[in-house]
């Protein structure tokens, strides 16, 4: 039930997590926050099982910071992304495997802005724009149609306000907000959260 998006545009990463925490017919939170800061230009996105993301999530972010800590610098975003593969891939392997699907964006100072889709059997692709969940079924199709590579923060916001308005309009569950956050070379940027518009 849940949903992640993102949208990469010409120098940055437009991405959107819906705020639900829900468990079979049950919503226990409306204000659930799915996004974990890695660094200062790193973000990750997680959804699925409501323990396993967030352990997961934490481990990686420690791991990263411990990194940066040890090398005196910052894991690129390609770096970070095949660092979470190898350990969801290999705790796939072991008695304990992660039901975790994600998506982690960022921007580079050299290759620029970047964001992966990543799924719990440990597949990895860096992509331009990405979806997780079941809104993907509704956006996916606006995205092929709409998306450019070179398109601004306005024309990201506008892509993504369709694509929460499709959600809304097709999807039985609902999914009433939206945190929304821009990743750009200055950092990482909070926008104010969405829904759908009538």
């Amino acid at each position: 039930m849940e949903c992640l998006i993102g949208i990469t545009g010409k120098d940055f990463v437009l991405v959107a997590s819906d705020t639900v925490c829900a468990r079979s017919i049950v919503a226990m939170k409306q204000d659930h926050d799915k996004m974990f800061k890695l660094s200062d230009n790193l973000l990750m996105l997680v959804s699925g099982e409501s323990g396993d993301t967030v352990q997961f999530a934490e481990y990686i972010s420690k791991n990263i910071q411990l990194y940066k800590m040890r090398n005196g610098y910052q894991l690129s975003p390609t770096a970070a992304a095949n660092f979470t593969r190898k350990n969801l891939a290999d705790y796939l392997r072991s008695q304990t495997p992660y039901q975790v699907n994600l998506l982690m964006a960022g921007h580079d100072a050299d290759d620029g802005p970047q964001l992966f889709f990543m799924d719990y059997l440990g597949s990895l692709v860096k992509a331009p724009f990405a979806l997780h969940g079941y809104g993907s079924f509704f956006s996916l199709s606006i995205m092929d149609r709409y998306y450019k590579e070179d398109c601004s923060k306005e024309e990201a916001v506008k892509l993504l306000q369709q694509c929460l308005n499709e959600i809304r309009k097709r999807f039985i569950i609902n999914l009433p907000r939206f945190t929304v956050r821009i990743i750009d070379k200055d950092g990482i940027h909070e926008l104010d959260s969405m829904s759908a518009s009538d």
